[in-house]
Formats: structure tokens, C-alpha cells, sequence
């Protein structure tokens, strides 16, 4: 039963919900509030703020996390939070929302394409502040302990100070021993990108198909970023914003163009 005034912490991510991230990150703020955990019921990586609009999603409980509230969706990250406002939580507003532990980085450039970070998002853009969490620990069997630290620090401090609406973290944790890990550092994102390529393939029948392969590269010297601080043994915390608009072209673009 709920307690009065307590926090809602709203749990999603991208992996799909037996994902091992996912329950790290249970255990993490596990006696801080009620969670709440609406998470995809298969691997739902590199969807970005897709939704879905084609066919029926379905919700369903499941009993997998020792008396915590969870559901399955059949969606996308993004949907997992939308259903989660209007169907589990019937208009509740969570205190803040987290996703992740994602299995693999999310800096610089991949916050675009993350599932994982656009959920957080989607609660973002409700007003709730939020939080992904990613590990750069790709491994099935990774082991969560600093991870489940980070999450807790982070959570805490998201749950004790007056946030502004729309807040929002990317949170990146190095795949470092407890000797090597430095804590937390406050960064930009880095200006990087990926360099891709289709690997083009013959199926036995002859047919031509493709698998994505590509590169990333950071094109960025700076040391105050997530790409900088992952190298150097710290866990990046980039603050972000959905607000696209470049503030700076745009005042000279007024000033310059007669339109």
C-alpha cells in the first residue's frame, strides 16, 4: 500500500523488461518510493522516440520483481511511458522517472537514436524530471555493482532538490574496477558521430540484404565532455534538452535575412 506523500519513481527502459539492466536499477532506488515499472516485453534498442500507431499495443502485468509493481507493453520505450501515465498510474505524476540500465554507451551522438534516453525523454517532456542510465558493459552477465551506485547518487539528489520542468540526464556509466572508477563528472556532450556502412550480404536464395556496421568518432578535443569523462574513468552526467532550436542562428538569421 502506498504511504502518503511518498515518491513515484517510474522505472522503463530499452532492453525489455527480463533485461538484467533493468533490475539493477530496481535494486538501486529500491525503499525510496513507490515504483512503478512499465518497461517493452522484448529488446526495443535503437527506437528512438518512435511510438506506435499501426497496431494494438497490449499491457500486461508480471510478477517478476519481488512485489513491485511491473507491466509488459508491447510497444516502444516511448509508449511504455505514455501507457504509464494514463493507464497505470490514471493520472498520478510520477516524482521523477528512470530509465535504463542500458547495456551499451549513450553518449554524444547516441541520444538520438537511444531508446533508452527517449523514454526519459517522453517523461521530460510531461514534466517529470528524468534520467537514463546507460553502461559500457555490452555483456548479458555485466556486473551492475558501481552502476547501481551511480544510479542511487543520482536519484537522490533528483529526489531532494526543486528541479526545473522538463529536466532531463544522460547518464553514462565506464565499465572500470572500483579502484579505477573516479565518481561522477558534469559534462556537454560531445561532438562526435558514427561513420557507417551497409555490409551488403547474399541469403542462399542469391537475394541481396544488409547489416548496418560503422565507427564511431569522436571529433571533439574538449575535456569537459561525456566522451572525455568515459576515458578517464569517470560516469558522464550531461544535462539535456528536447528545445531543438538553435538560439544562436536564429538571432542572426533575424538580423541577416530579409524575409
Amino acid at each position: 500500500m502506498a504511504k502518503k506523500n511518498e515518491p513515484i519513481i517510474l522505472v522503463t527502459n530499452d532492453d525489455g523488461i527480463t533485461a538484467p539492466g533493468i533490475r539493477a536499477l530496481i535494486e538501486a532506488v529500491h525503499g525510496k518510493g513507490r515504483i512503478v515499472v512499465v518497461a517493452p516485453d522484448s529488446p526495443q534498442s535503437g527506437k528512438g522516440h518512435a511510438i506506435t500507431i499501426g497496431v494494438p499495443l497490449r499491457l500486461d502485468p508480471v510478477d517478476i520483481f519481488d512485489g513491485i509493481e511491473a507491466w509488459q507493453c508491447s510497444g516502444t520505450p516511448v509508449d511504455c511511458v505514455k501507457l504509464a501515465r494514463d493507464k497505470i498510474l490514471k493520472g498520478q505524476v510520477p516524482t521523477i522517472c528512470l530509465s535504463g540500465i542500458n547495456h551499451g554507451a549513450n553518449h554524444s551522438i547516441n541520444i538520438i537514436y537511444s531508446g533508452t534516453m527517449s523514454a526519459a525523454m517522453e517523461a521530460a517532456i510531461e514534466g517529470i524530471p528524468s534520467a537514463g542510465f546507460s553502461y559500457l558493459d555490452y555483456s548479458f552477465d555485466a556486473d551492475f555493482t558501481i552502476c547501481k551506485e551511480v544510479v542511487e547518487d543520482v536519484a537522490d539528489k533528483m529526489l531532494t532538490t526543486d528541479l526545473p520542468r522538463g529536466t532531463l540526464f544522460n547518464v553514462n556509466i565506464p565499465e572500470v574496477s572500483r579502484e579505477q572508477f573516479k565518481g561522477i563528472k558534469i559534462c556537454r556532450q560531445a561532438n562526435a558521430k558514427w561513420v557507417e556502412e551497409f555490409d551488403e550480404r547474399r541469403d542462399p536464395h542469391g537475394k541481396k540484404y544488409y547489416w548496418l556496421t560503422g565507427e564511431f568518432k569522436n571529433l571533439d578535443s574538449g575535456n569537459d565532455t561525456d566522451v572525455w569523462a568515459l576515458e578517464n574513468d569517470y560516469a558522464s552526467l550531461v544535462p539535456v534538452q528536447f528545445d531543438l532550436t538553435s538560439y544562436q542562428l536564429k538571432e542572426k538569421l533575424s538580423k541577416d535575412w530579409k524575409l
